[in-house]
């Protein structure tokens, strides 16, 4: 496998491409503040004439991700665009486009924090306590910042029984908020699936929500857009399923691993180490989201 070329930020790669998928959390900001670099990015981005669409795999409403954006230092203006997981799945829940959605009941058990609680406004569901009153389950995350998977066991068990479909609005398995590592809806979700449970999933690495992405870009064609996101699982293989380009931050949910400096220096044995065992790799590679 021949390994992309390292770059020291987008300037070097931005006019290969008409329009960027960019991806926020461990990109644009940590969760706590955005990256000055990345704002500035963004920014030449804009000014080069590029389209760029913000795709989180954040388990909210696009309006609620707009505004915690502009509270980290992201203006809402700088991105043509902005689509998330949680979107994308409110989207399907409130239109039923599809068989299985229309198939689905009405009586909701939702998993998740109360600050998800935005998901439930504006649709027509009967949100219920107990999974044995419920139709499905719509999974936005874990309720405690220190639960792991293991802490599911007995809800996971439960729900199989029953014989629910889960929902799952944020496919990552892990997120990284000011320094520490914490479970995110996904990592629930894929136990779920491995015991044998059904999930439709929305967010990264699944083709639909690029798909959702490419309508809001209309007159760029698919080889000159590219992804940039700092994930193997869900950024670079999405983009791959996605058939477009993807550009790597290293820096990001992989910067222990690639032993990423302050500087921006990635270690090309790790890189290697790491990327023999991915299931795609990116088109290019870049430290930190920087112009």
């Amino acid at each position: 496998m021949s390994h992309p070329s390292f770059y020291p930020g987008l300037a070097a790669l931005a006019d290969r491409y008409d329009a960027f998928i960019v991806d926020l959390w461990g990109v644009m900001h940590d969760g706590i503040a955005a990256f000055p670099d990345a704002v500035a990015a963004l920014e030449a981005l804009k000014a080069a004439g590029k389209r760029s669409v913000i795709l989180s795999n954040a388990p909210r409403r696009a309006d609620v991700i707009v505004a915690r954006n502009a509270e980290l230092g992201i203006d809402p203006g700088l991105p043509d665009a902005l689509m998330s997981s949680g979107e994308d799945a409110w989207q399907h829940l409130d239109q039923r486009p599809d068989p299985w959605y229309r198939a689905l009941g009405r009586r909701c058990y939702h998993l998740g924090p109360e600050r998800d609680y935005g998901m439930r406004e504006g649709l027509d569901l009967d949100f219920v306590e107990r999974l044995e009153d419920a139709d499905f389950i719509l999974n936005t995350g874990n309720l405690s910042p220190l639960d792991s998977v293991e802490t599911y066991d007995d809800f996971i068990a439960e729900a199989l029984a029953l014989g629910l479909p889960m929902i799952c609005t944020n496919p990552d398995l892990v997120v990284v908020r000011g320094g520490k590592r914490e479970i995110c809806a996904g990592a629930i979700a894929v136990a779920f699936e491995q015991r044998g449970g059904e999930v439709r999933w929305h967010g990264k690495p699944h083709p639909e929500v690029y798909r959702t992405c490419f309508a809001l870009l209309p007159e760029v064609a698919p080889e000159r857009i590219a992804a940039i996101g700092d994930s193997l699982r869900t950024d670079v293989a999405g983009a791959a399923a996605a058939g477009i380009d993807c550009i790597f931050v290293a820096a990001g949910i992989h910067g222990e691993e690639l032993g990423v400096d302050k500087d921006g220096t990635i270690d090309p044995e790790r890189y290697a180490a790491m990327i023999a065992d991915a299931p795609a790799e990116p088109s290019a590679v870049m430290p930190f989201m920087r112009w």
